[in-house]
């Protein structure tokens, strides 16, 4: 029995987004003849129908589905069976039925009649956002896969095809038999065909039929949608799949890191003549000819078909990287089309000579000269900005600039009939100068934009935030260099012994404090973010691999690209430096070329000194991460990481006997942190990067002022490189004895206790650090290293910490205030030798609340528990003498 309970909106009715009067079919038909002057003519005639939500079985069961029925303010009605639908059925109503079962019977009658159906996700999904039912022609379940249009290419069983349909269909997709533009996802079972060519042209995603199937199973996921690209990647058809490739003239490291790239992109790979290779990938810089004729269906290609369908995702097509032999037929045909066999020929040849001879005059430094490839430890050490003790040619050698395709002088260099040395020097600076703007420009234009484009095939190759780490202030920095070098050109073309060099240096100084610096210290970031991305992502590596392949690099990294920045300033102080030399005592650029090199040097003083700071908070930063609970009020401007040491601690406090104890020695303060017993999760930051997990656990922060002695332990046979430290904790009536020993022998124990002397001494304003620092016996203070790492002491450390463990959970209370009140009350009563008075039981509970009593450290206060009841006799009379 159907329930007749109908719900009305206050508004009294409801529409759909395209609510039509008409069935579909008759709004198919009539909608060439509906025109906008008309609109108002058929609101007056045609009266406007309500809509009603029916629900079927299970779909009337559901409370939140009702409960989205009441946000939207759509009326409803429940149906057990379609039996009941000639009794419900209205002119005044249109109708939509809700059903939770799209292979269901009722689903089959109700679809067979022509009926509005929807699934349940719909009506949440537009309860949630606030809007009203979506009007569909079709069966609508979900709207995962609303505003998709898909084709589909190489199917060939026509049921499965159907199946895929309907499925889209019912996820609010559309299917396009022909492949246009308006495309926005190709489903592919094979990877031939026009279809897939064109998709690849285009960049649309190619999916496999996975990605169908996976999303219907995802259905009833009320937020979920086909196109998130965690989703949609992990179904996308991969470039090498139904491809098997075989390498040639490759070395061994590359070859091997081919294949795992084939593998990793859906391929396969067989040794070179196997007739089952689809493609035959050839180091066209290394073989001149092939060892076997190739069959018709065998793909030639060069590598850069590799790489390019690895950063596009998709297979490249094979016709543009076919691979063609030098001596080919075509290839000398084509070459005598273009040969210079005119009237003309003997005067373009002699032409053509007479140019490349005043380019070889003009241009004494070639960009690239020729060279082995410099290791990446000898190319990429940065060192001090300040060591200019290479001379000019050693700093050219690097090559200074591939051709790049920045604006070319507008005037060539003139060449006066008597070079004077000056003149030479200058012409260098300027050619050194425009070859490193040049490399700027390579590395933007061949790099940066690229990877910065919108719309790349595939997606984004980086993240905004690793492109903006990898590149950094280059941009700043070409803009700069590019003013000096358009400026020396003026100055070299003009040329006169009187012009000022040094002025040009000095009117940019202050832009090169502001660009160098951000870059110069990120550098080493830089270079791991490169390493780690290449590693990680293969569209990267692929992109890398192309580009640095190209003439404009090179045959140089990206990496040894961006160390040209680093390099740049040192060697134009040692060309200003030799162009002093040459310039006479009564030149007036003579006095200018000095402030130039001593601006210059500030410059990289800065430089230096900015990239030492950033150092050193980088360093306070990575202590934070490591130790879990670190005090937030490490991190300060002033304070920087001198030492870290790796002890054990040797005595109950400021941890248990045996633990390993890490000491990170500010140049004000102590961090204390123990090695943590249960290792935390990995912590991920918002971009996506991953840390490793804190490894050690917060103890105390001391300020090194509460530090009285350094006590260094004599080497007995039972006490071993152990220390100690006497502290006074500003809530301590006693010292503290802290005891350690040093597990590491990379830092001497004499040169670690004076290094902590001294900064102890410069924080209590001391010139007299030695005295700090007393030599005694380890007996006198209990303090052994015997059986530190026997078996039965790391056995009864861990019995220690088990108690522990054991204590606190069955413990009720972690302030027991009850016991230290009948505590107070039972010893007061003993003195007084009477029963406790109401007044007692009142001071005791205000006394028992507050942090004064005996043995009760302030919580609000950051200090180490004392611990000489036990030994406050010992430890007075071993330190009587040293205080």
């Amino acid at each position: 029995m159907a329930d007749n309970s109908l719900l009305t909106s206050t508004t009294g009715r409801t529409s759909l987004v395209d609510s039509s009067i008409f069935d579909s079919k008759v709004a198919e038909t009539s909608k060439e003849n509906l025109f906008v002057g008309s609109t108002s003519y058929v609101e007056e005639e045609m009266p406007q129908i309500e809509t009603r939500v029916i629900l079927v079985q299970e779909a009337g069961k559901q409370e939140e589905l009702l409960k989205a029925l009441k946000e939207i303010k759509v009326p409803f009605i429940k149906m057990e069976s379609i039996e009941e639908f000639e009794d419900l059925d209205s002119p005044e109503f249109e109708n939509v039925f809700v059903v939770t079962d799209f292979q269901d019977s009722v689903f089959n009658d109700l679809h067979k009649t022509d009926c509005r159906i929807i699934g349940p996700p719909v009506v949440l999904n537009c309860a949630q956002k606030g809007e009203p039912l979506p009007f569909s022609c079709r069966p609508l379940y979900c709207t995962s896969m609303m505003n998709l249009v898909l084709c589909f290419t190489g199917f060939r069983k026509k049921e499965e095809l159907v199946r895929l349909v309907t499925l889209v269909h019912h996820m609010g997709g559309v299917i396009r038999k022909d492949f246009n533009s308006k495309v926005t996802h190709l489903v592919a079972n094979c990877t031939q065909g026009e279809k897939f060519r064109v998709a690849v042209s285009l960049g649309t995603p190619i999916m496999k039929t996975e990605w169908i199937y996976k999303a219907w199973e995802r259905r009833n996921e009320q937020d979920f949608c086909a196109t998130i690209d965690d989703f949609r990647n992990e179904f996308k058809v991969p470039p090498f799949q139904d491809c098997i490739l075989s390498f040639l003239g490759f070395s061994d490291e590359e070859k091997a890191n081919m294949e795992e790239m084939t593998e990793m992109q859906g391929g396969k790979y067989l040794p070179v003549g196997d007739e089952r290779c689809t493609h035959l990938i050839v180091e066209e810089n290394i073989v001149k000819e092939l060892p076997f004729e190739p069959s018709k269906k065998l793909y030639v290609v060069k590598q850069e078909w590799f790489w390019g369908s690895i950063q596009m995702d998709a297979r490249a097509g094979e016709t543009m990287y076919l691979y063609e032999k030098a001596n080919t037929p075509e290839l000398k045909k084509s070459v005598s089309l273009l040969s210079l066999s005119t009237p003309n020929s003997n005067r373009k040849r002699r032409r053509l000579k007479e140019t490349l001879a005043q380019l070889s005059r003009e241009t004494d430094l070639s960009p690239f000269p020729p060279r082995k490839r410099p290791s990446a430890e000898h190319s990429l050490s940065i060192g001090s900005l300040l060591d200019i003790s290479n001379t000019p040619d050693s700093s050219i050698n690097y090559g200074e600039t591939p051709k790049s395709c920045t604006k070319s002088s507008k005037n060539s260099t003139p060449i006066p009939l008597k070079q004077s040395a000056r003149w030479q020097v200058a012409k260098e600076l300027y050619q050194t100068e425009s070859n490193y703007v040049n490399i700027l420009a390579t590395i933007i234009q061949l790099f940066q934009v690229p990877l910065e484009e919108e719309g790349q095939r595939g997606g984004p190759i980086l993240a905004p935030e690793e492109i903006k780490t990898i590149f950094g202030s280059i941009p700043d920095i070409f803009d700069v260099h590019t003013k000096i070098k358009d400026d020396l050109e003026d100055l070299i073309v003009n040329w006169d012994e009187s012009k000022s060099i040094g002025d040009i240096f000095l009117k940019y100084s202050k832009d090169l404090v502001k660009t160098y610096p951000p870059f110069v210290n990120f550098f080493e970031m830089s270079k791991e973010t490169i390493i780690k991305c290449e590693k990680q992502k293969p569209r990267f590596h692929a992109f890398l691999k192309i580009n640095q392949a190209k003439p404009e690099c090179g045959r140089q990294s990206l990496v040894e690209l961006l160390i040209r920045p680093v390099q740049r300033l040192p060697s134009v102080a040692l060309l200003l430096n030799d162009l002093k030399k040459h310039t006479a005592d009564e030149n007036p650029d003579k006095s200018t070329l000095e402030k130039a090199i001593g601006s210059l040097k500030e410059v990289m003083t800065h430089i230096n000194e900015d990239k030492r700071k950033t150092e050193a908070q980088k360093q306070i930063f990575d202590v934070v991460y490591e130790v879990d609970g670190c005090p937030a009020n490490l991190l300060s401007s002033h304070r920087s990481l001198v030492q870290r040491v790796e002890t054990i601690s040797l005595g109950e406090h400021p941890c248990d006997r045996g633990e390993q104890v890490t000491l990170f020695l500010f140049n004000d303060c102590l961090e204390i942190a123990r090695k943590r017993h249960k290792v935390i999760g990995t912590f991920r930051s918002p971009h996506g990067h991953t840390r490793p997990p804190a490894s050690l656990k917060h103890i105390h922060l001391m300020p090194l002022s509460q530090i009285k002695k350094v006590l260094d332990l004599r080497e007995t046979e039972d006490c071993h490189n152990a220390f100690a430290l006497l502290v006074r904790p500003p809530t301590e009536q006693a010292n503290v004895l802290l005891s350690f020993q040093m597990t590491s022998d990379d830092l001497p124990k004499e040169n670690w206790l004076k290094m902590l002397c001294r900064h102890v001494a410069n924080t209590i304003c001391k010139a007299d650090a030695e005295n700090l620092m007393y030599t005694v016996d380890p007996e006198s203070f209990e303090v052994n290293t015997k059986d530190m790492d026997s078996t039965l002491s790391r056995a009864s450390r861990a019995i220690k910490k088990t108690s522990k463990k054991v204590t606190r959970a069955f413990s009720f209370s972690k302030t027991p205030k009850r016991a230290f009140r009948m505590a107070l009350m039972t010893s007061h009563n003993s003195a007084e030798g009477r029963s406790p008075t109401s007044s007692d039981k009142h001071v005791v509970s205000r006394l028992s609340s507050t942090s004064s009593l005996a043995g009760i450290p302030s919580p609000s206060l950051v200090s180490l528990p004392s611990f000489f009841e036990r030994r406050s006799h010992t430890l007075s009379r071993s330190t009587t003498h040293l205080i």
